[in-house]
């Protein structure tokens, strides 16, 4: 959709807009659709170009990635310990809410860094941390290291861009070259998530197939 694309958007609304839309992305759960990676390149590609200051731009996403996650464990905060004493629904499966308190307090710093860079999921990651209650020093802790790898690492991916590419290169394939480095930044974290949890992912699937109806014989 035009309205959200990158350039669009950083031409029309300029650093405020940067600042609320990874804001946004980062913990409110309506933020899941906004385009985080791709708007975080473009801002650095501007910032090559001098359309945009890249230290201004720096603190600036640095500190609304930190923020927004910071608000999503907060509302996950809230509204988690509810969900706990709820009855059974069609819905809502309590065994779930504690399956992910179980993986958060066992991987919970590690899935806060990995999930930036996962879109869709790095909007709830922040908020499933605080229903299921992990640790806030912990949380907050890695929450820091991964706004600074996300928010700074790919704005800086994109200042790069502007200096590897010259400016027609970049005009024409512009989108392309976007989803090409979305795309790997993307895959170290998707590798390293199979890795961790092919057996699990192995044994649901072999139970699955176990349940299917065998066919009658004639």
């Amino acid at each position: 959709m035009h309205f959200l694309d990158p350039r669009t958007l950083i031409e029309t609304f300029g650093y405020a807009g940067l600042f609320v839309i990874i804001f946004a992305e980062s913990g409110l759960f309506f933020g899941f659709f906004l385009p985080g990676d791709s708007l975080l390149l473009t801002a650095g590609l501007f910032a090559f170009r001098e359309e945009l200051n890249l230290w201004v731009l720096i603190p600036l996403l640095f500190v609304a990635a930190v923020l927004g996650d910071n608000v999503g464990y907060w509302f996950g905060r809230q509204t988690g310990p509810p969900l706990f004493n709820r009855e059974e629904s069609l819905l809502f499966k309590r065994k779930n809410l504690l399956a992910a308190k179980a993986f958060y307090d066992k991987h919970g710093g590690k899935t806060i860094i990995l999930a930036r860079f996962m879109p869709f999921i790095r909007t709830f990651a922040p908020i499933v941390a605080g229903a299921v209650e992990m640790e806030y020093r912990k949380f907050w802790m890695f929450n820091l290291i991964g706004g600074l790898i996300w928010a700074v690492g790919v704005t800086f991916a994109g200042y790069l861009l502007g200096s590897l590419f010259p400016p027609e290169v970049l005009d024409k394939y512009f989108l392309v070259i976007v989803i090409l480095v979305v795309f790997l930044s993307v895959l170290p974290t998707a590798i390293h998530l199979w890795q961790e949890n092919r057996r699990e992912i192995f044994t649901w699937l072999k139970a699955r197939l176990n349940r299917q109806p065998k066919p009658e014989a004639e």
